[in-house]
């Protein structure tokens, strides 16, 4: 009987033709923003966490703040200096402290060049508390050793066949850094993070000797805490030191202490802040349609007054009409939804390519899960089964006599 009821309110909005496409316009203009804007800035949110999410809970970043260019630290105005290492190590809570040097530099291979940038590996005992901050491995080659001169380790990009030389870097090749030739000596793993997939990495005596000057400046320095529950009382300890050193007032401050989780949690909340905004826009659009859907079933009701009569006339219950005319609400809900959900999908990975492809960024990216295809799809179609309630119950509340007098 529901496949019967199911087939009758298609041929009923198909005879309708242009009024029901018109019905159906608020509805999937309303899907189609939420699952494209949505899917828009879900991709956006999982690109960023892939840039950071991979670092632990129980680190933290300093770094000098102000007018900078280039990579993290560099062109402060006032940079850190690499002594106060020696004094954060001395905090209670923290496990140990790490200097990070950053060097802008030109990269030859494959007879082309871009300028991109390297972060220094610590030696010695430092080395591993480094690998353990960053949590990375090789796929292929191996990690720095202590005295490996002339020898780096690369991100994953550069082992792809589509880098920016048109040909992979493979452990063993040689490139050029500021016109001095090095060795690949291993290829890091990928971390979804274009920090780290195209970052050069070398040992710090050898950067400070070939690619920039050690001048008592630091560009990050990475704290590793003990309790991740002192988290933040550690952070503000530091904040308090580099005060005092710095010799600036709380509240103007020259240098950010961060951790990656901060940033996310901060990433992730102006993201809802955002997508707030589109629930807002879709359901005015959404709203729209359904009083459109309500017309339309109101309208349906008048026109068909003697259709009713005549079946109610031959027995049919008005439980059956109800039925019949909210089936027809839901059917046009439905259809609403499955077309905005089309336009929304390809929006969302449309828009995607563009923007990544006009600013070659990989943080441009759409992410439209199954369950937000699903559970626009339901709601598009209570949406409209909502709206056509009062309809059908009106067009079931006809009396046969009254609705044949009525449609002569």
């Amino acid at each position: 009987m529901f496949a019967d009821f199911l087939k009758l309110a298609f041929e009923n909005l198909r005879r309708k033709g242009l009024r029901s496409w018109l019905t159906m316009i608020g509805i999937f203009i309303g899907i189609a923003a939420v699952v494209s804007l949505i899917g828009l800035g879900e991709g956006l949110r999982v690109a960023i966490m892939g840039q950071f999410g991979f670092l632990g809970p129980d680190i933290l970043s300093v770094q000098a703040s102000g007018l900078q260019y280039g990579p993290p630290g560099q062109g402060a105005v006032n940079p850190l200096s690499d002594d106060f290492i020696e004094e954060i190590n001395k905090i209670s809570g923290v496990d140990t402290a790490v200097n990070r040097y950053i060097a802008s530099l030109k990269m030859e291979f494959n007879d082309k060049q871009i300028i991109t940038m390297a972060m220094s590996s610590p030696e010695k005992e430092a080395r591993q508390v480094f690998i353990r901050m960053v949590n990375v491995k090789t796929t292929s080659g191996r990690m720095l050793r202590d005295g490996d001169g002339k020898r780096v380790v690369l991100g994953s990009n550069f082992a792809e066949d589509d880098n920016a030389f048109g040909r992979r870097i493979r452990a063993g090749d040689k490139i050029l850094l500021n016109g001095e030739e090095f060795e690949v000596i291993g290829i890091l793993e990928s971390k979804g993070s274009f920090i780290f997939d195209t970052a050069i990495v070398i040992n710090e005596n050898t950067m400070f000797q070939y690619l920039r000057e050690d001048d008592g400046t630091v560009d990050v320095i990475g704290v590793i805490v003990k309790d991740v529950n002192e988290l933040s009382r550690v952070k503000r300890d530091i904040e308090k030191l580099l005060r005092k050193e710095r010799d600036v007032k709380e509240g103007e401050e020259d240098f950010v202490v961060e951790s990656p989780q901060q940033t996310l949690e901060a990433l992730t909340s102006t993201l809802f802040a955002v997508q707030l905004f589109v629930y807002i826009i879709a359901t005015i659009s959404l709203l729209v349609g359904g009083i459109g859907i309500m017309n339309t079933m109101y309208t349906a009701v008048v026109e068909r007054t003697k259709e009713i009569g005549i079946m109610k006339s031959i027995g049919a219950k008005n439980s059956t009409i109800f039925l019949i005319f909210l089936i027809e609400s839901g059917f046009l809900g439905t259809v609403g939804g499955i077309i905005g959900i089309i336009l929304g999908v390809s929006f969302a990975y449309g828009l995607a390519f563009v923007g990544s492809m006009a600013l070659g960024s990989d943080l441009i990216q759409a992410n439209v899960s199954l369950w937000l295809i699903v559970g626009s799809l339901i709601f598009a179609f209570v949406l409209g089964t909502f709206f056509g309630v009062m309809p059908a119950y009106q067009a079931s509340r006809l009396q046969p006599v009254e609705s044949l007098r009525a449609a002569k």
